[in-house]
């Protein structure tokens, strides 16, 4: 088998990142703060201030988890990772982590740009450029292990296809979103500057667990609710809204993947898109969807997947790591999970490996 491509890690973004944010917008910039251990916060008590307001939010309405900051006396004593290497100021760690996973390239995707962070333009605008910035430094000094995908200011449209324009030119290879960003569902005219750039520019489409909307993330609590209403389902709205109004088929050169939902719900989807098209639906089965549209999902290593992989078809399959966030399914040992599966056929399980995220991230 070549080497494996991890179709999903990310990035706990540190200080460092922040000192990249342009001069006349550093004084908003984000900033560290922490409270003591005997807060309702518990051991999640290190925050960044964004906008007047906290991130993560670990209690309370509208609460989250994010491995983020690092100092966080939650991570302390971690083993898989060091606040370094999960914040990529410490390259050649990462990659010797890289090596005991038996990965050789990382698919890089943000963890503090998983929620809505600020109604503000001109503050978005900026925490996307250091972002973008900071992931196009870091991932050169990979020798082409790791690859990234950017953010974009969705307020600003014009900057957001700048945005996508010096992605391409440093490296990316997609573009992330969750399943509704701001006031816009995923098949609302006002992104479709976004998509026709990305599909300029040869970048997928890469629809994440997370929350883009400020309400939703505010009707949920972590400790009542995790984070299945306001990050899980999320890429699943955005696959009913793309397929059911037939966006993929005005960018017929374009990509769209699924990441870390798992891909379970993919057969209630097509059922529910199927029974509201009726007649329209011209697809033979839904393998021959996923094949036209250029539809991806990542699953994780507990799944059925031999019976995915019938309905969507065996190209069409990913799986990644989640490195180096926490994940009560494993996800770290997501190669030998998957290669003691003896229901999995060799060839699946090179696809799901490689050959399929290769493919996705145009590798």
């Amino acid at each position: 088998m070549n080497g494996i491509i991890d179709a999903d890690t990310h990035i706990s973004e540190g200080e460092a990142m922040w000192a990249l944010i342009e001069t006349p917008m550093q004084p908003r910039r984000p900033i560290m703060l922490s409270v003591p251990d005997d807060t309702w916060y518990g051991n999640r008590n290190a925050f960044w201030l964004i906008d007047g307001e906290i991130y993560p939010k670990p209690a309370g309405k509208g609460s989250f988890a994010l491995v983020t900051p690092s100092a966080q006396r939650v991570q302390e004593g971690r083993k898989d990772s060091t606040p370094q290497t999960r914040e990529m100021t410490d390259i050649r760690g990462r990659l010797a982590d890289m090596d005991k996973l038996h990965t050789e390239i990382q698919i890089v995707y943000p963890t503090l740009f998983l929620v809505y962070n600020t109604k503000d333009r001109e503050l978005e605008v900026a925490l996307c450029r250091a972002y973008n910035r900071f992931l196009a430094q870091a991932c050169a000094e990979s020798s082409g292990r790791m690859k990234w995908v950017a953010v974009l200011p969705f307020q600003s449209m014009s900057v957001a296809v700048d945005e996508i324009r010096f992605a391409k030119q440093n490296g990316a290879v997609g573009i992330f979103f969750r399943g509704i960003e701001g006031d816009y569902t995923l098949d609302h005219p006002y992104l479709f500057p976004v998509y026709e750039e990305a599909q300029k520019n040869q970048l997928a489409i890469c629809i994440h667990t997370g929350c883009g909307v400020k309400a939703i993330l505010e009707m949920f609590e972590l400790a009542r609710n995790h984070t299945f209403g306001h990050t899980r389902v999320m890429p699943l709205l955005g696959f009913r809204d793309l397929v059911a109004n037939k966006i993929p088929e005005q960018f017929p050169d374009l990509k769209f993947g699924f990441i870390e939902a798992a891909a379970s719900w993919v057969p209630f989807l097509i059922h529910i898109v199927h029974r509201l098209l009726k007649d329209k639906f011209r697809f033979a089965s839904s393998a021959e969807l996923f094949r036209e549209y250029r539809l991806y999902v990542a699953c994780e290593a507990d799944e059925d997947i031999r019976y995915l992989a019938k309905c969507m078809g065996e190209d069409h399959l990913l799986i990644g790591s989640d490195y180096p966030h926490s994940d009560p399914s494993r996800e770290d040992q997501f190669v030998n999970a998957i290669n003691v599966r003896s229901d999995i056929s060799p060839e699946l399980k090179q696809k799901l490996l490689y050959e399929n995220p290769r493919a996705f991230y145009g590798l």
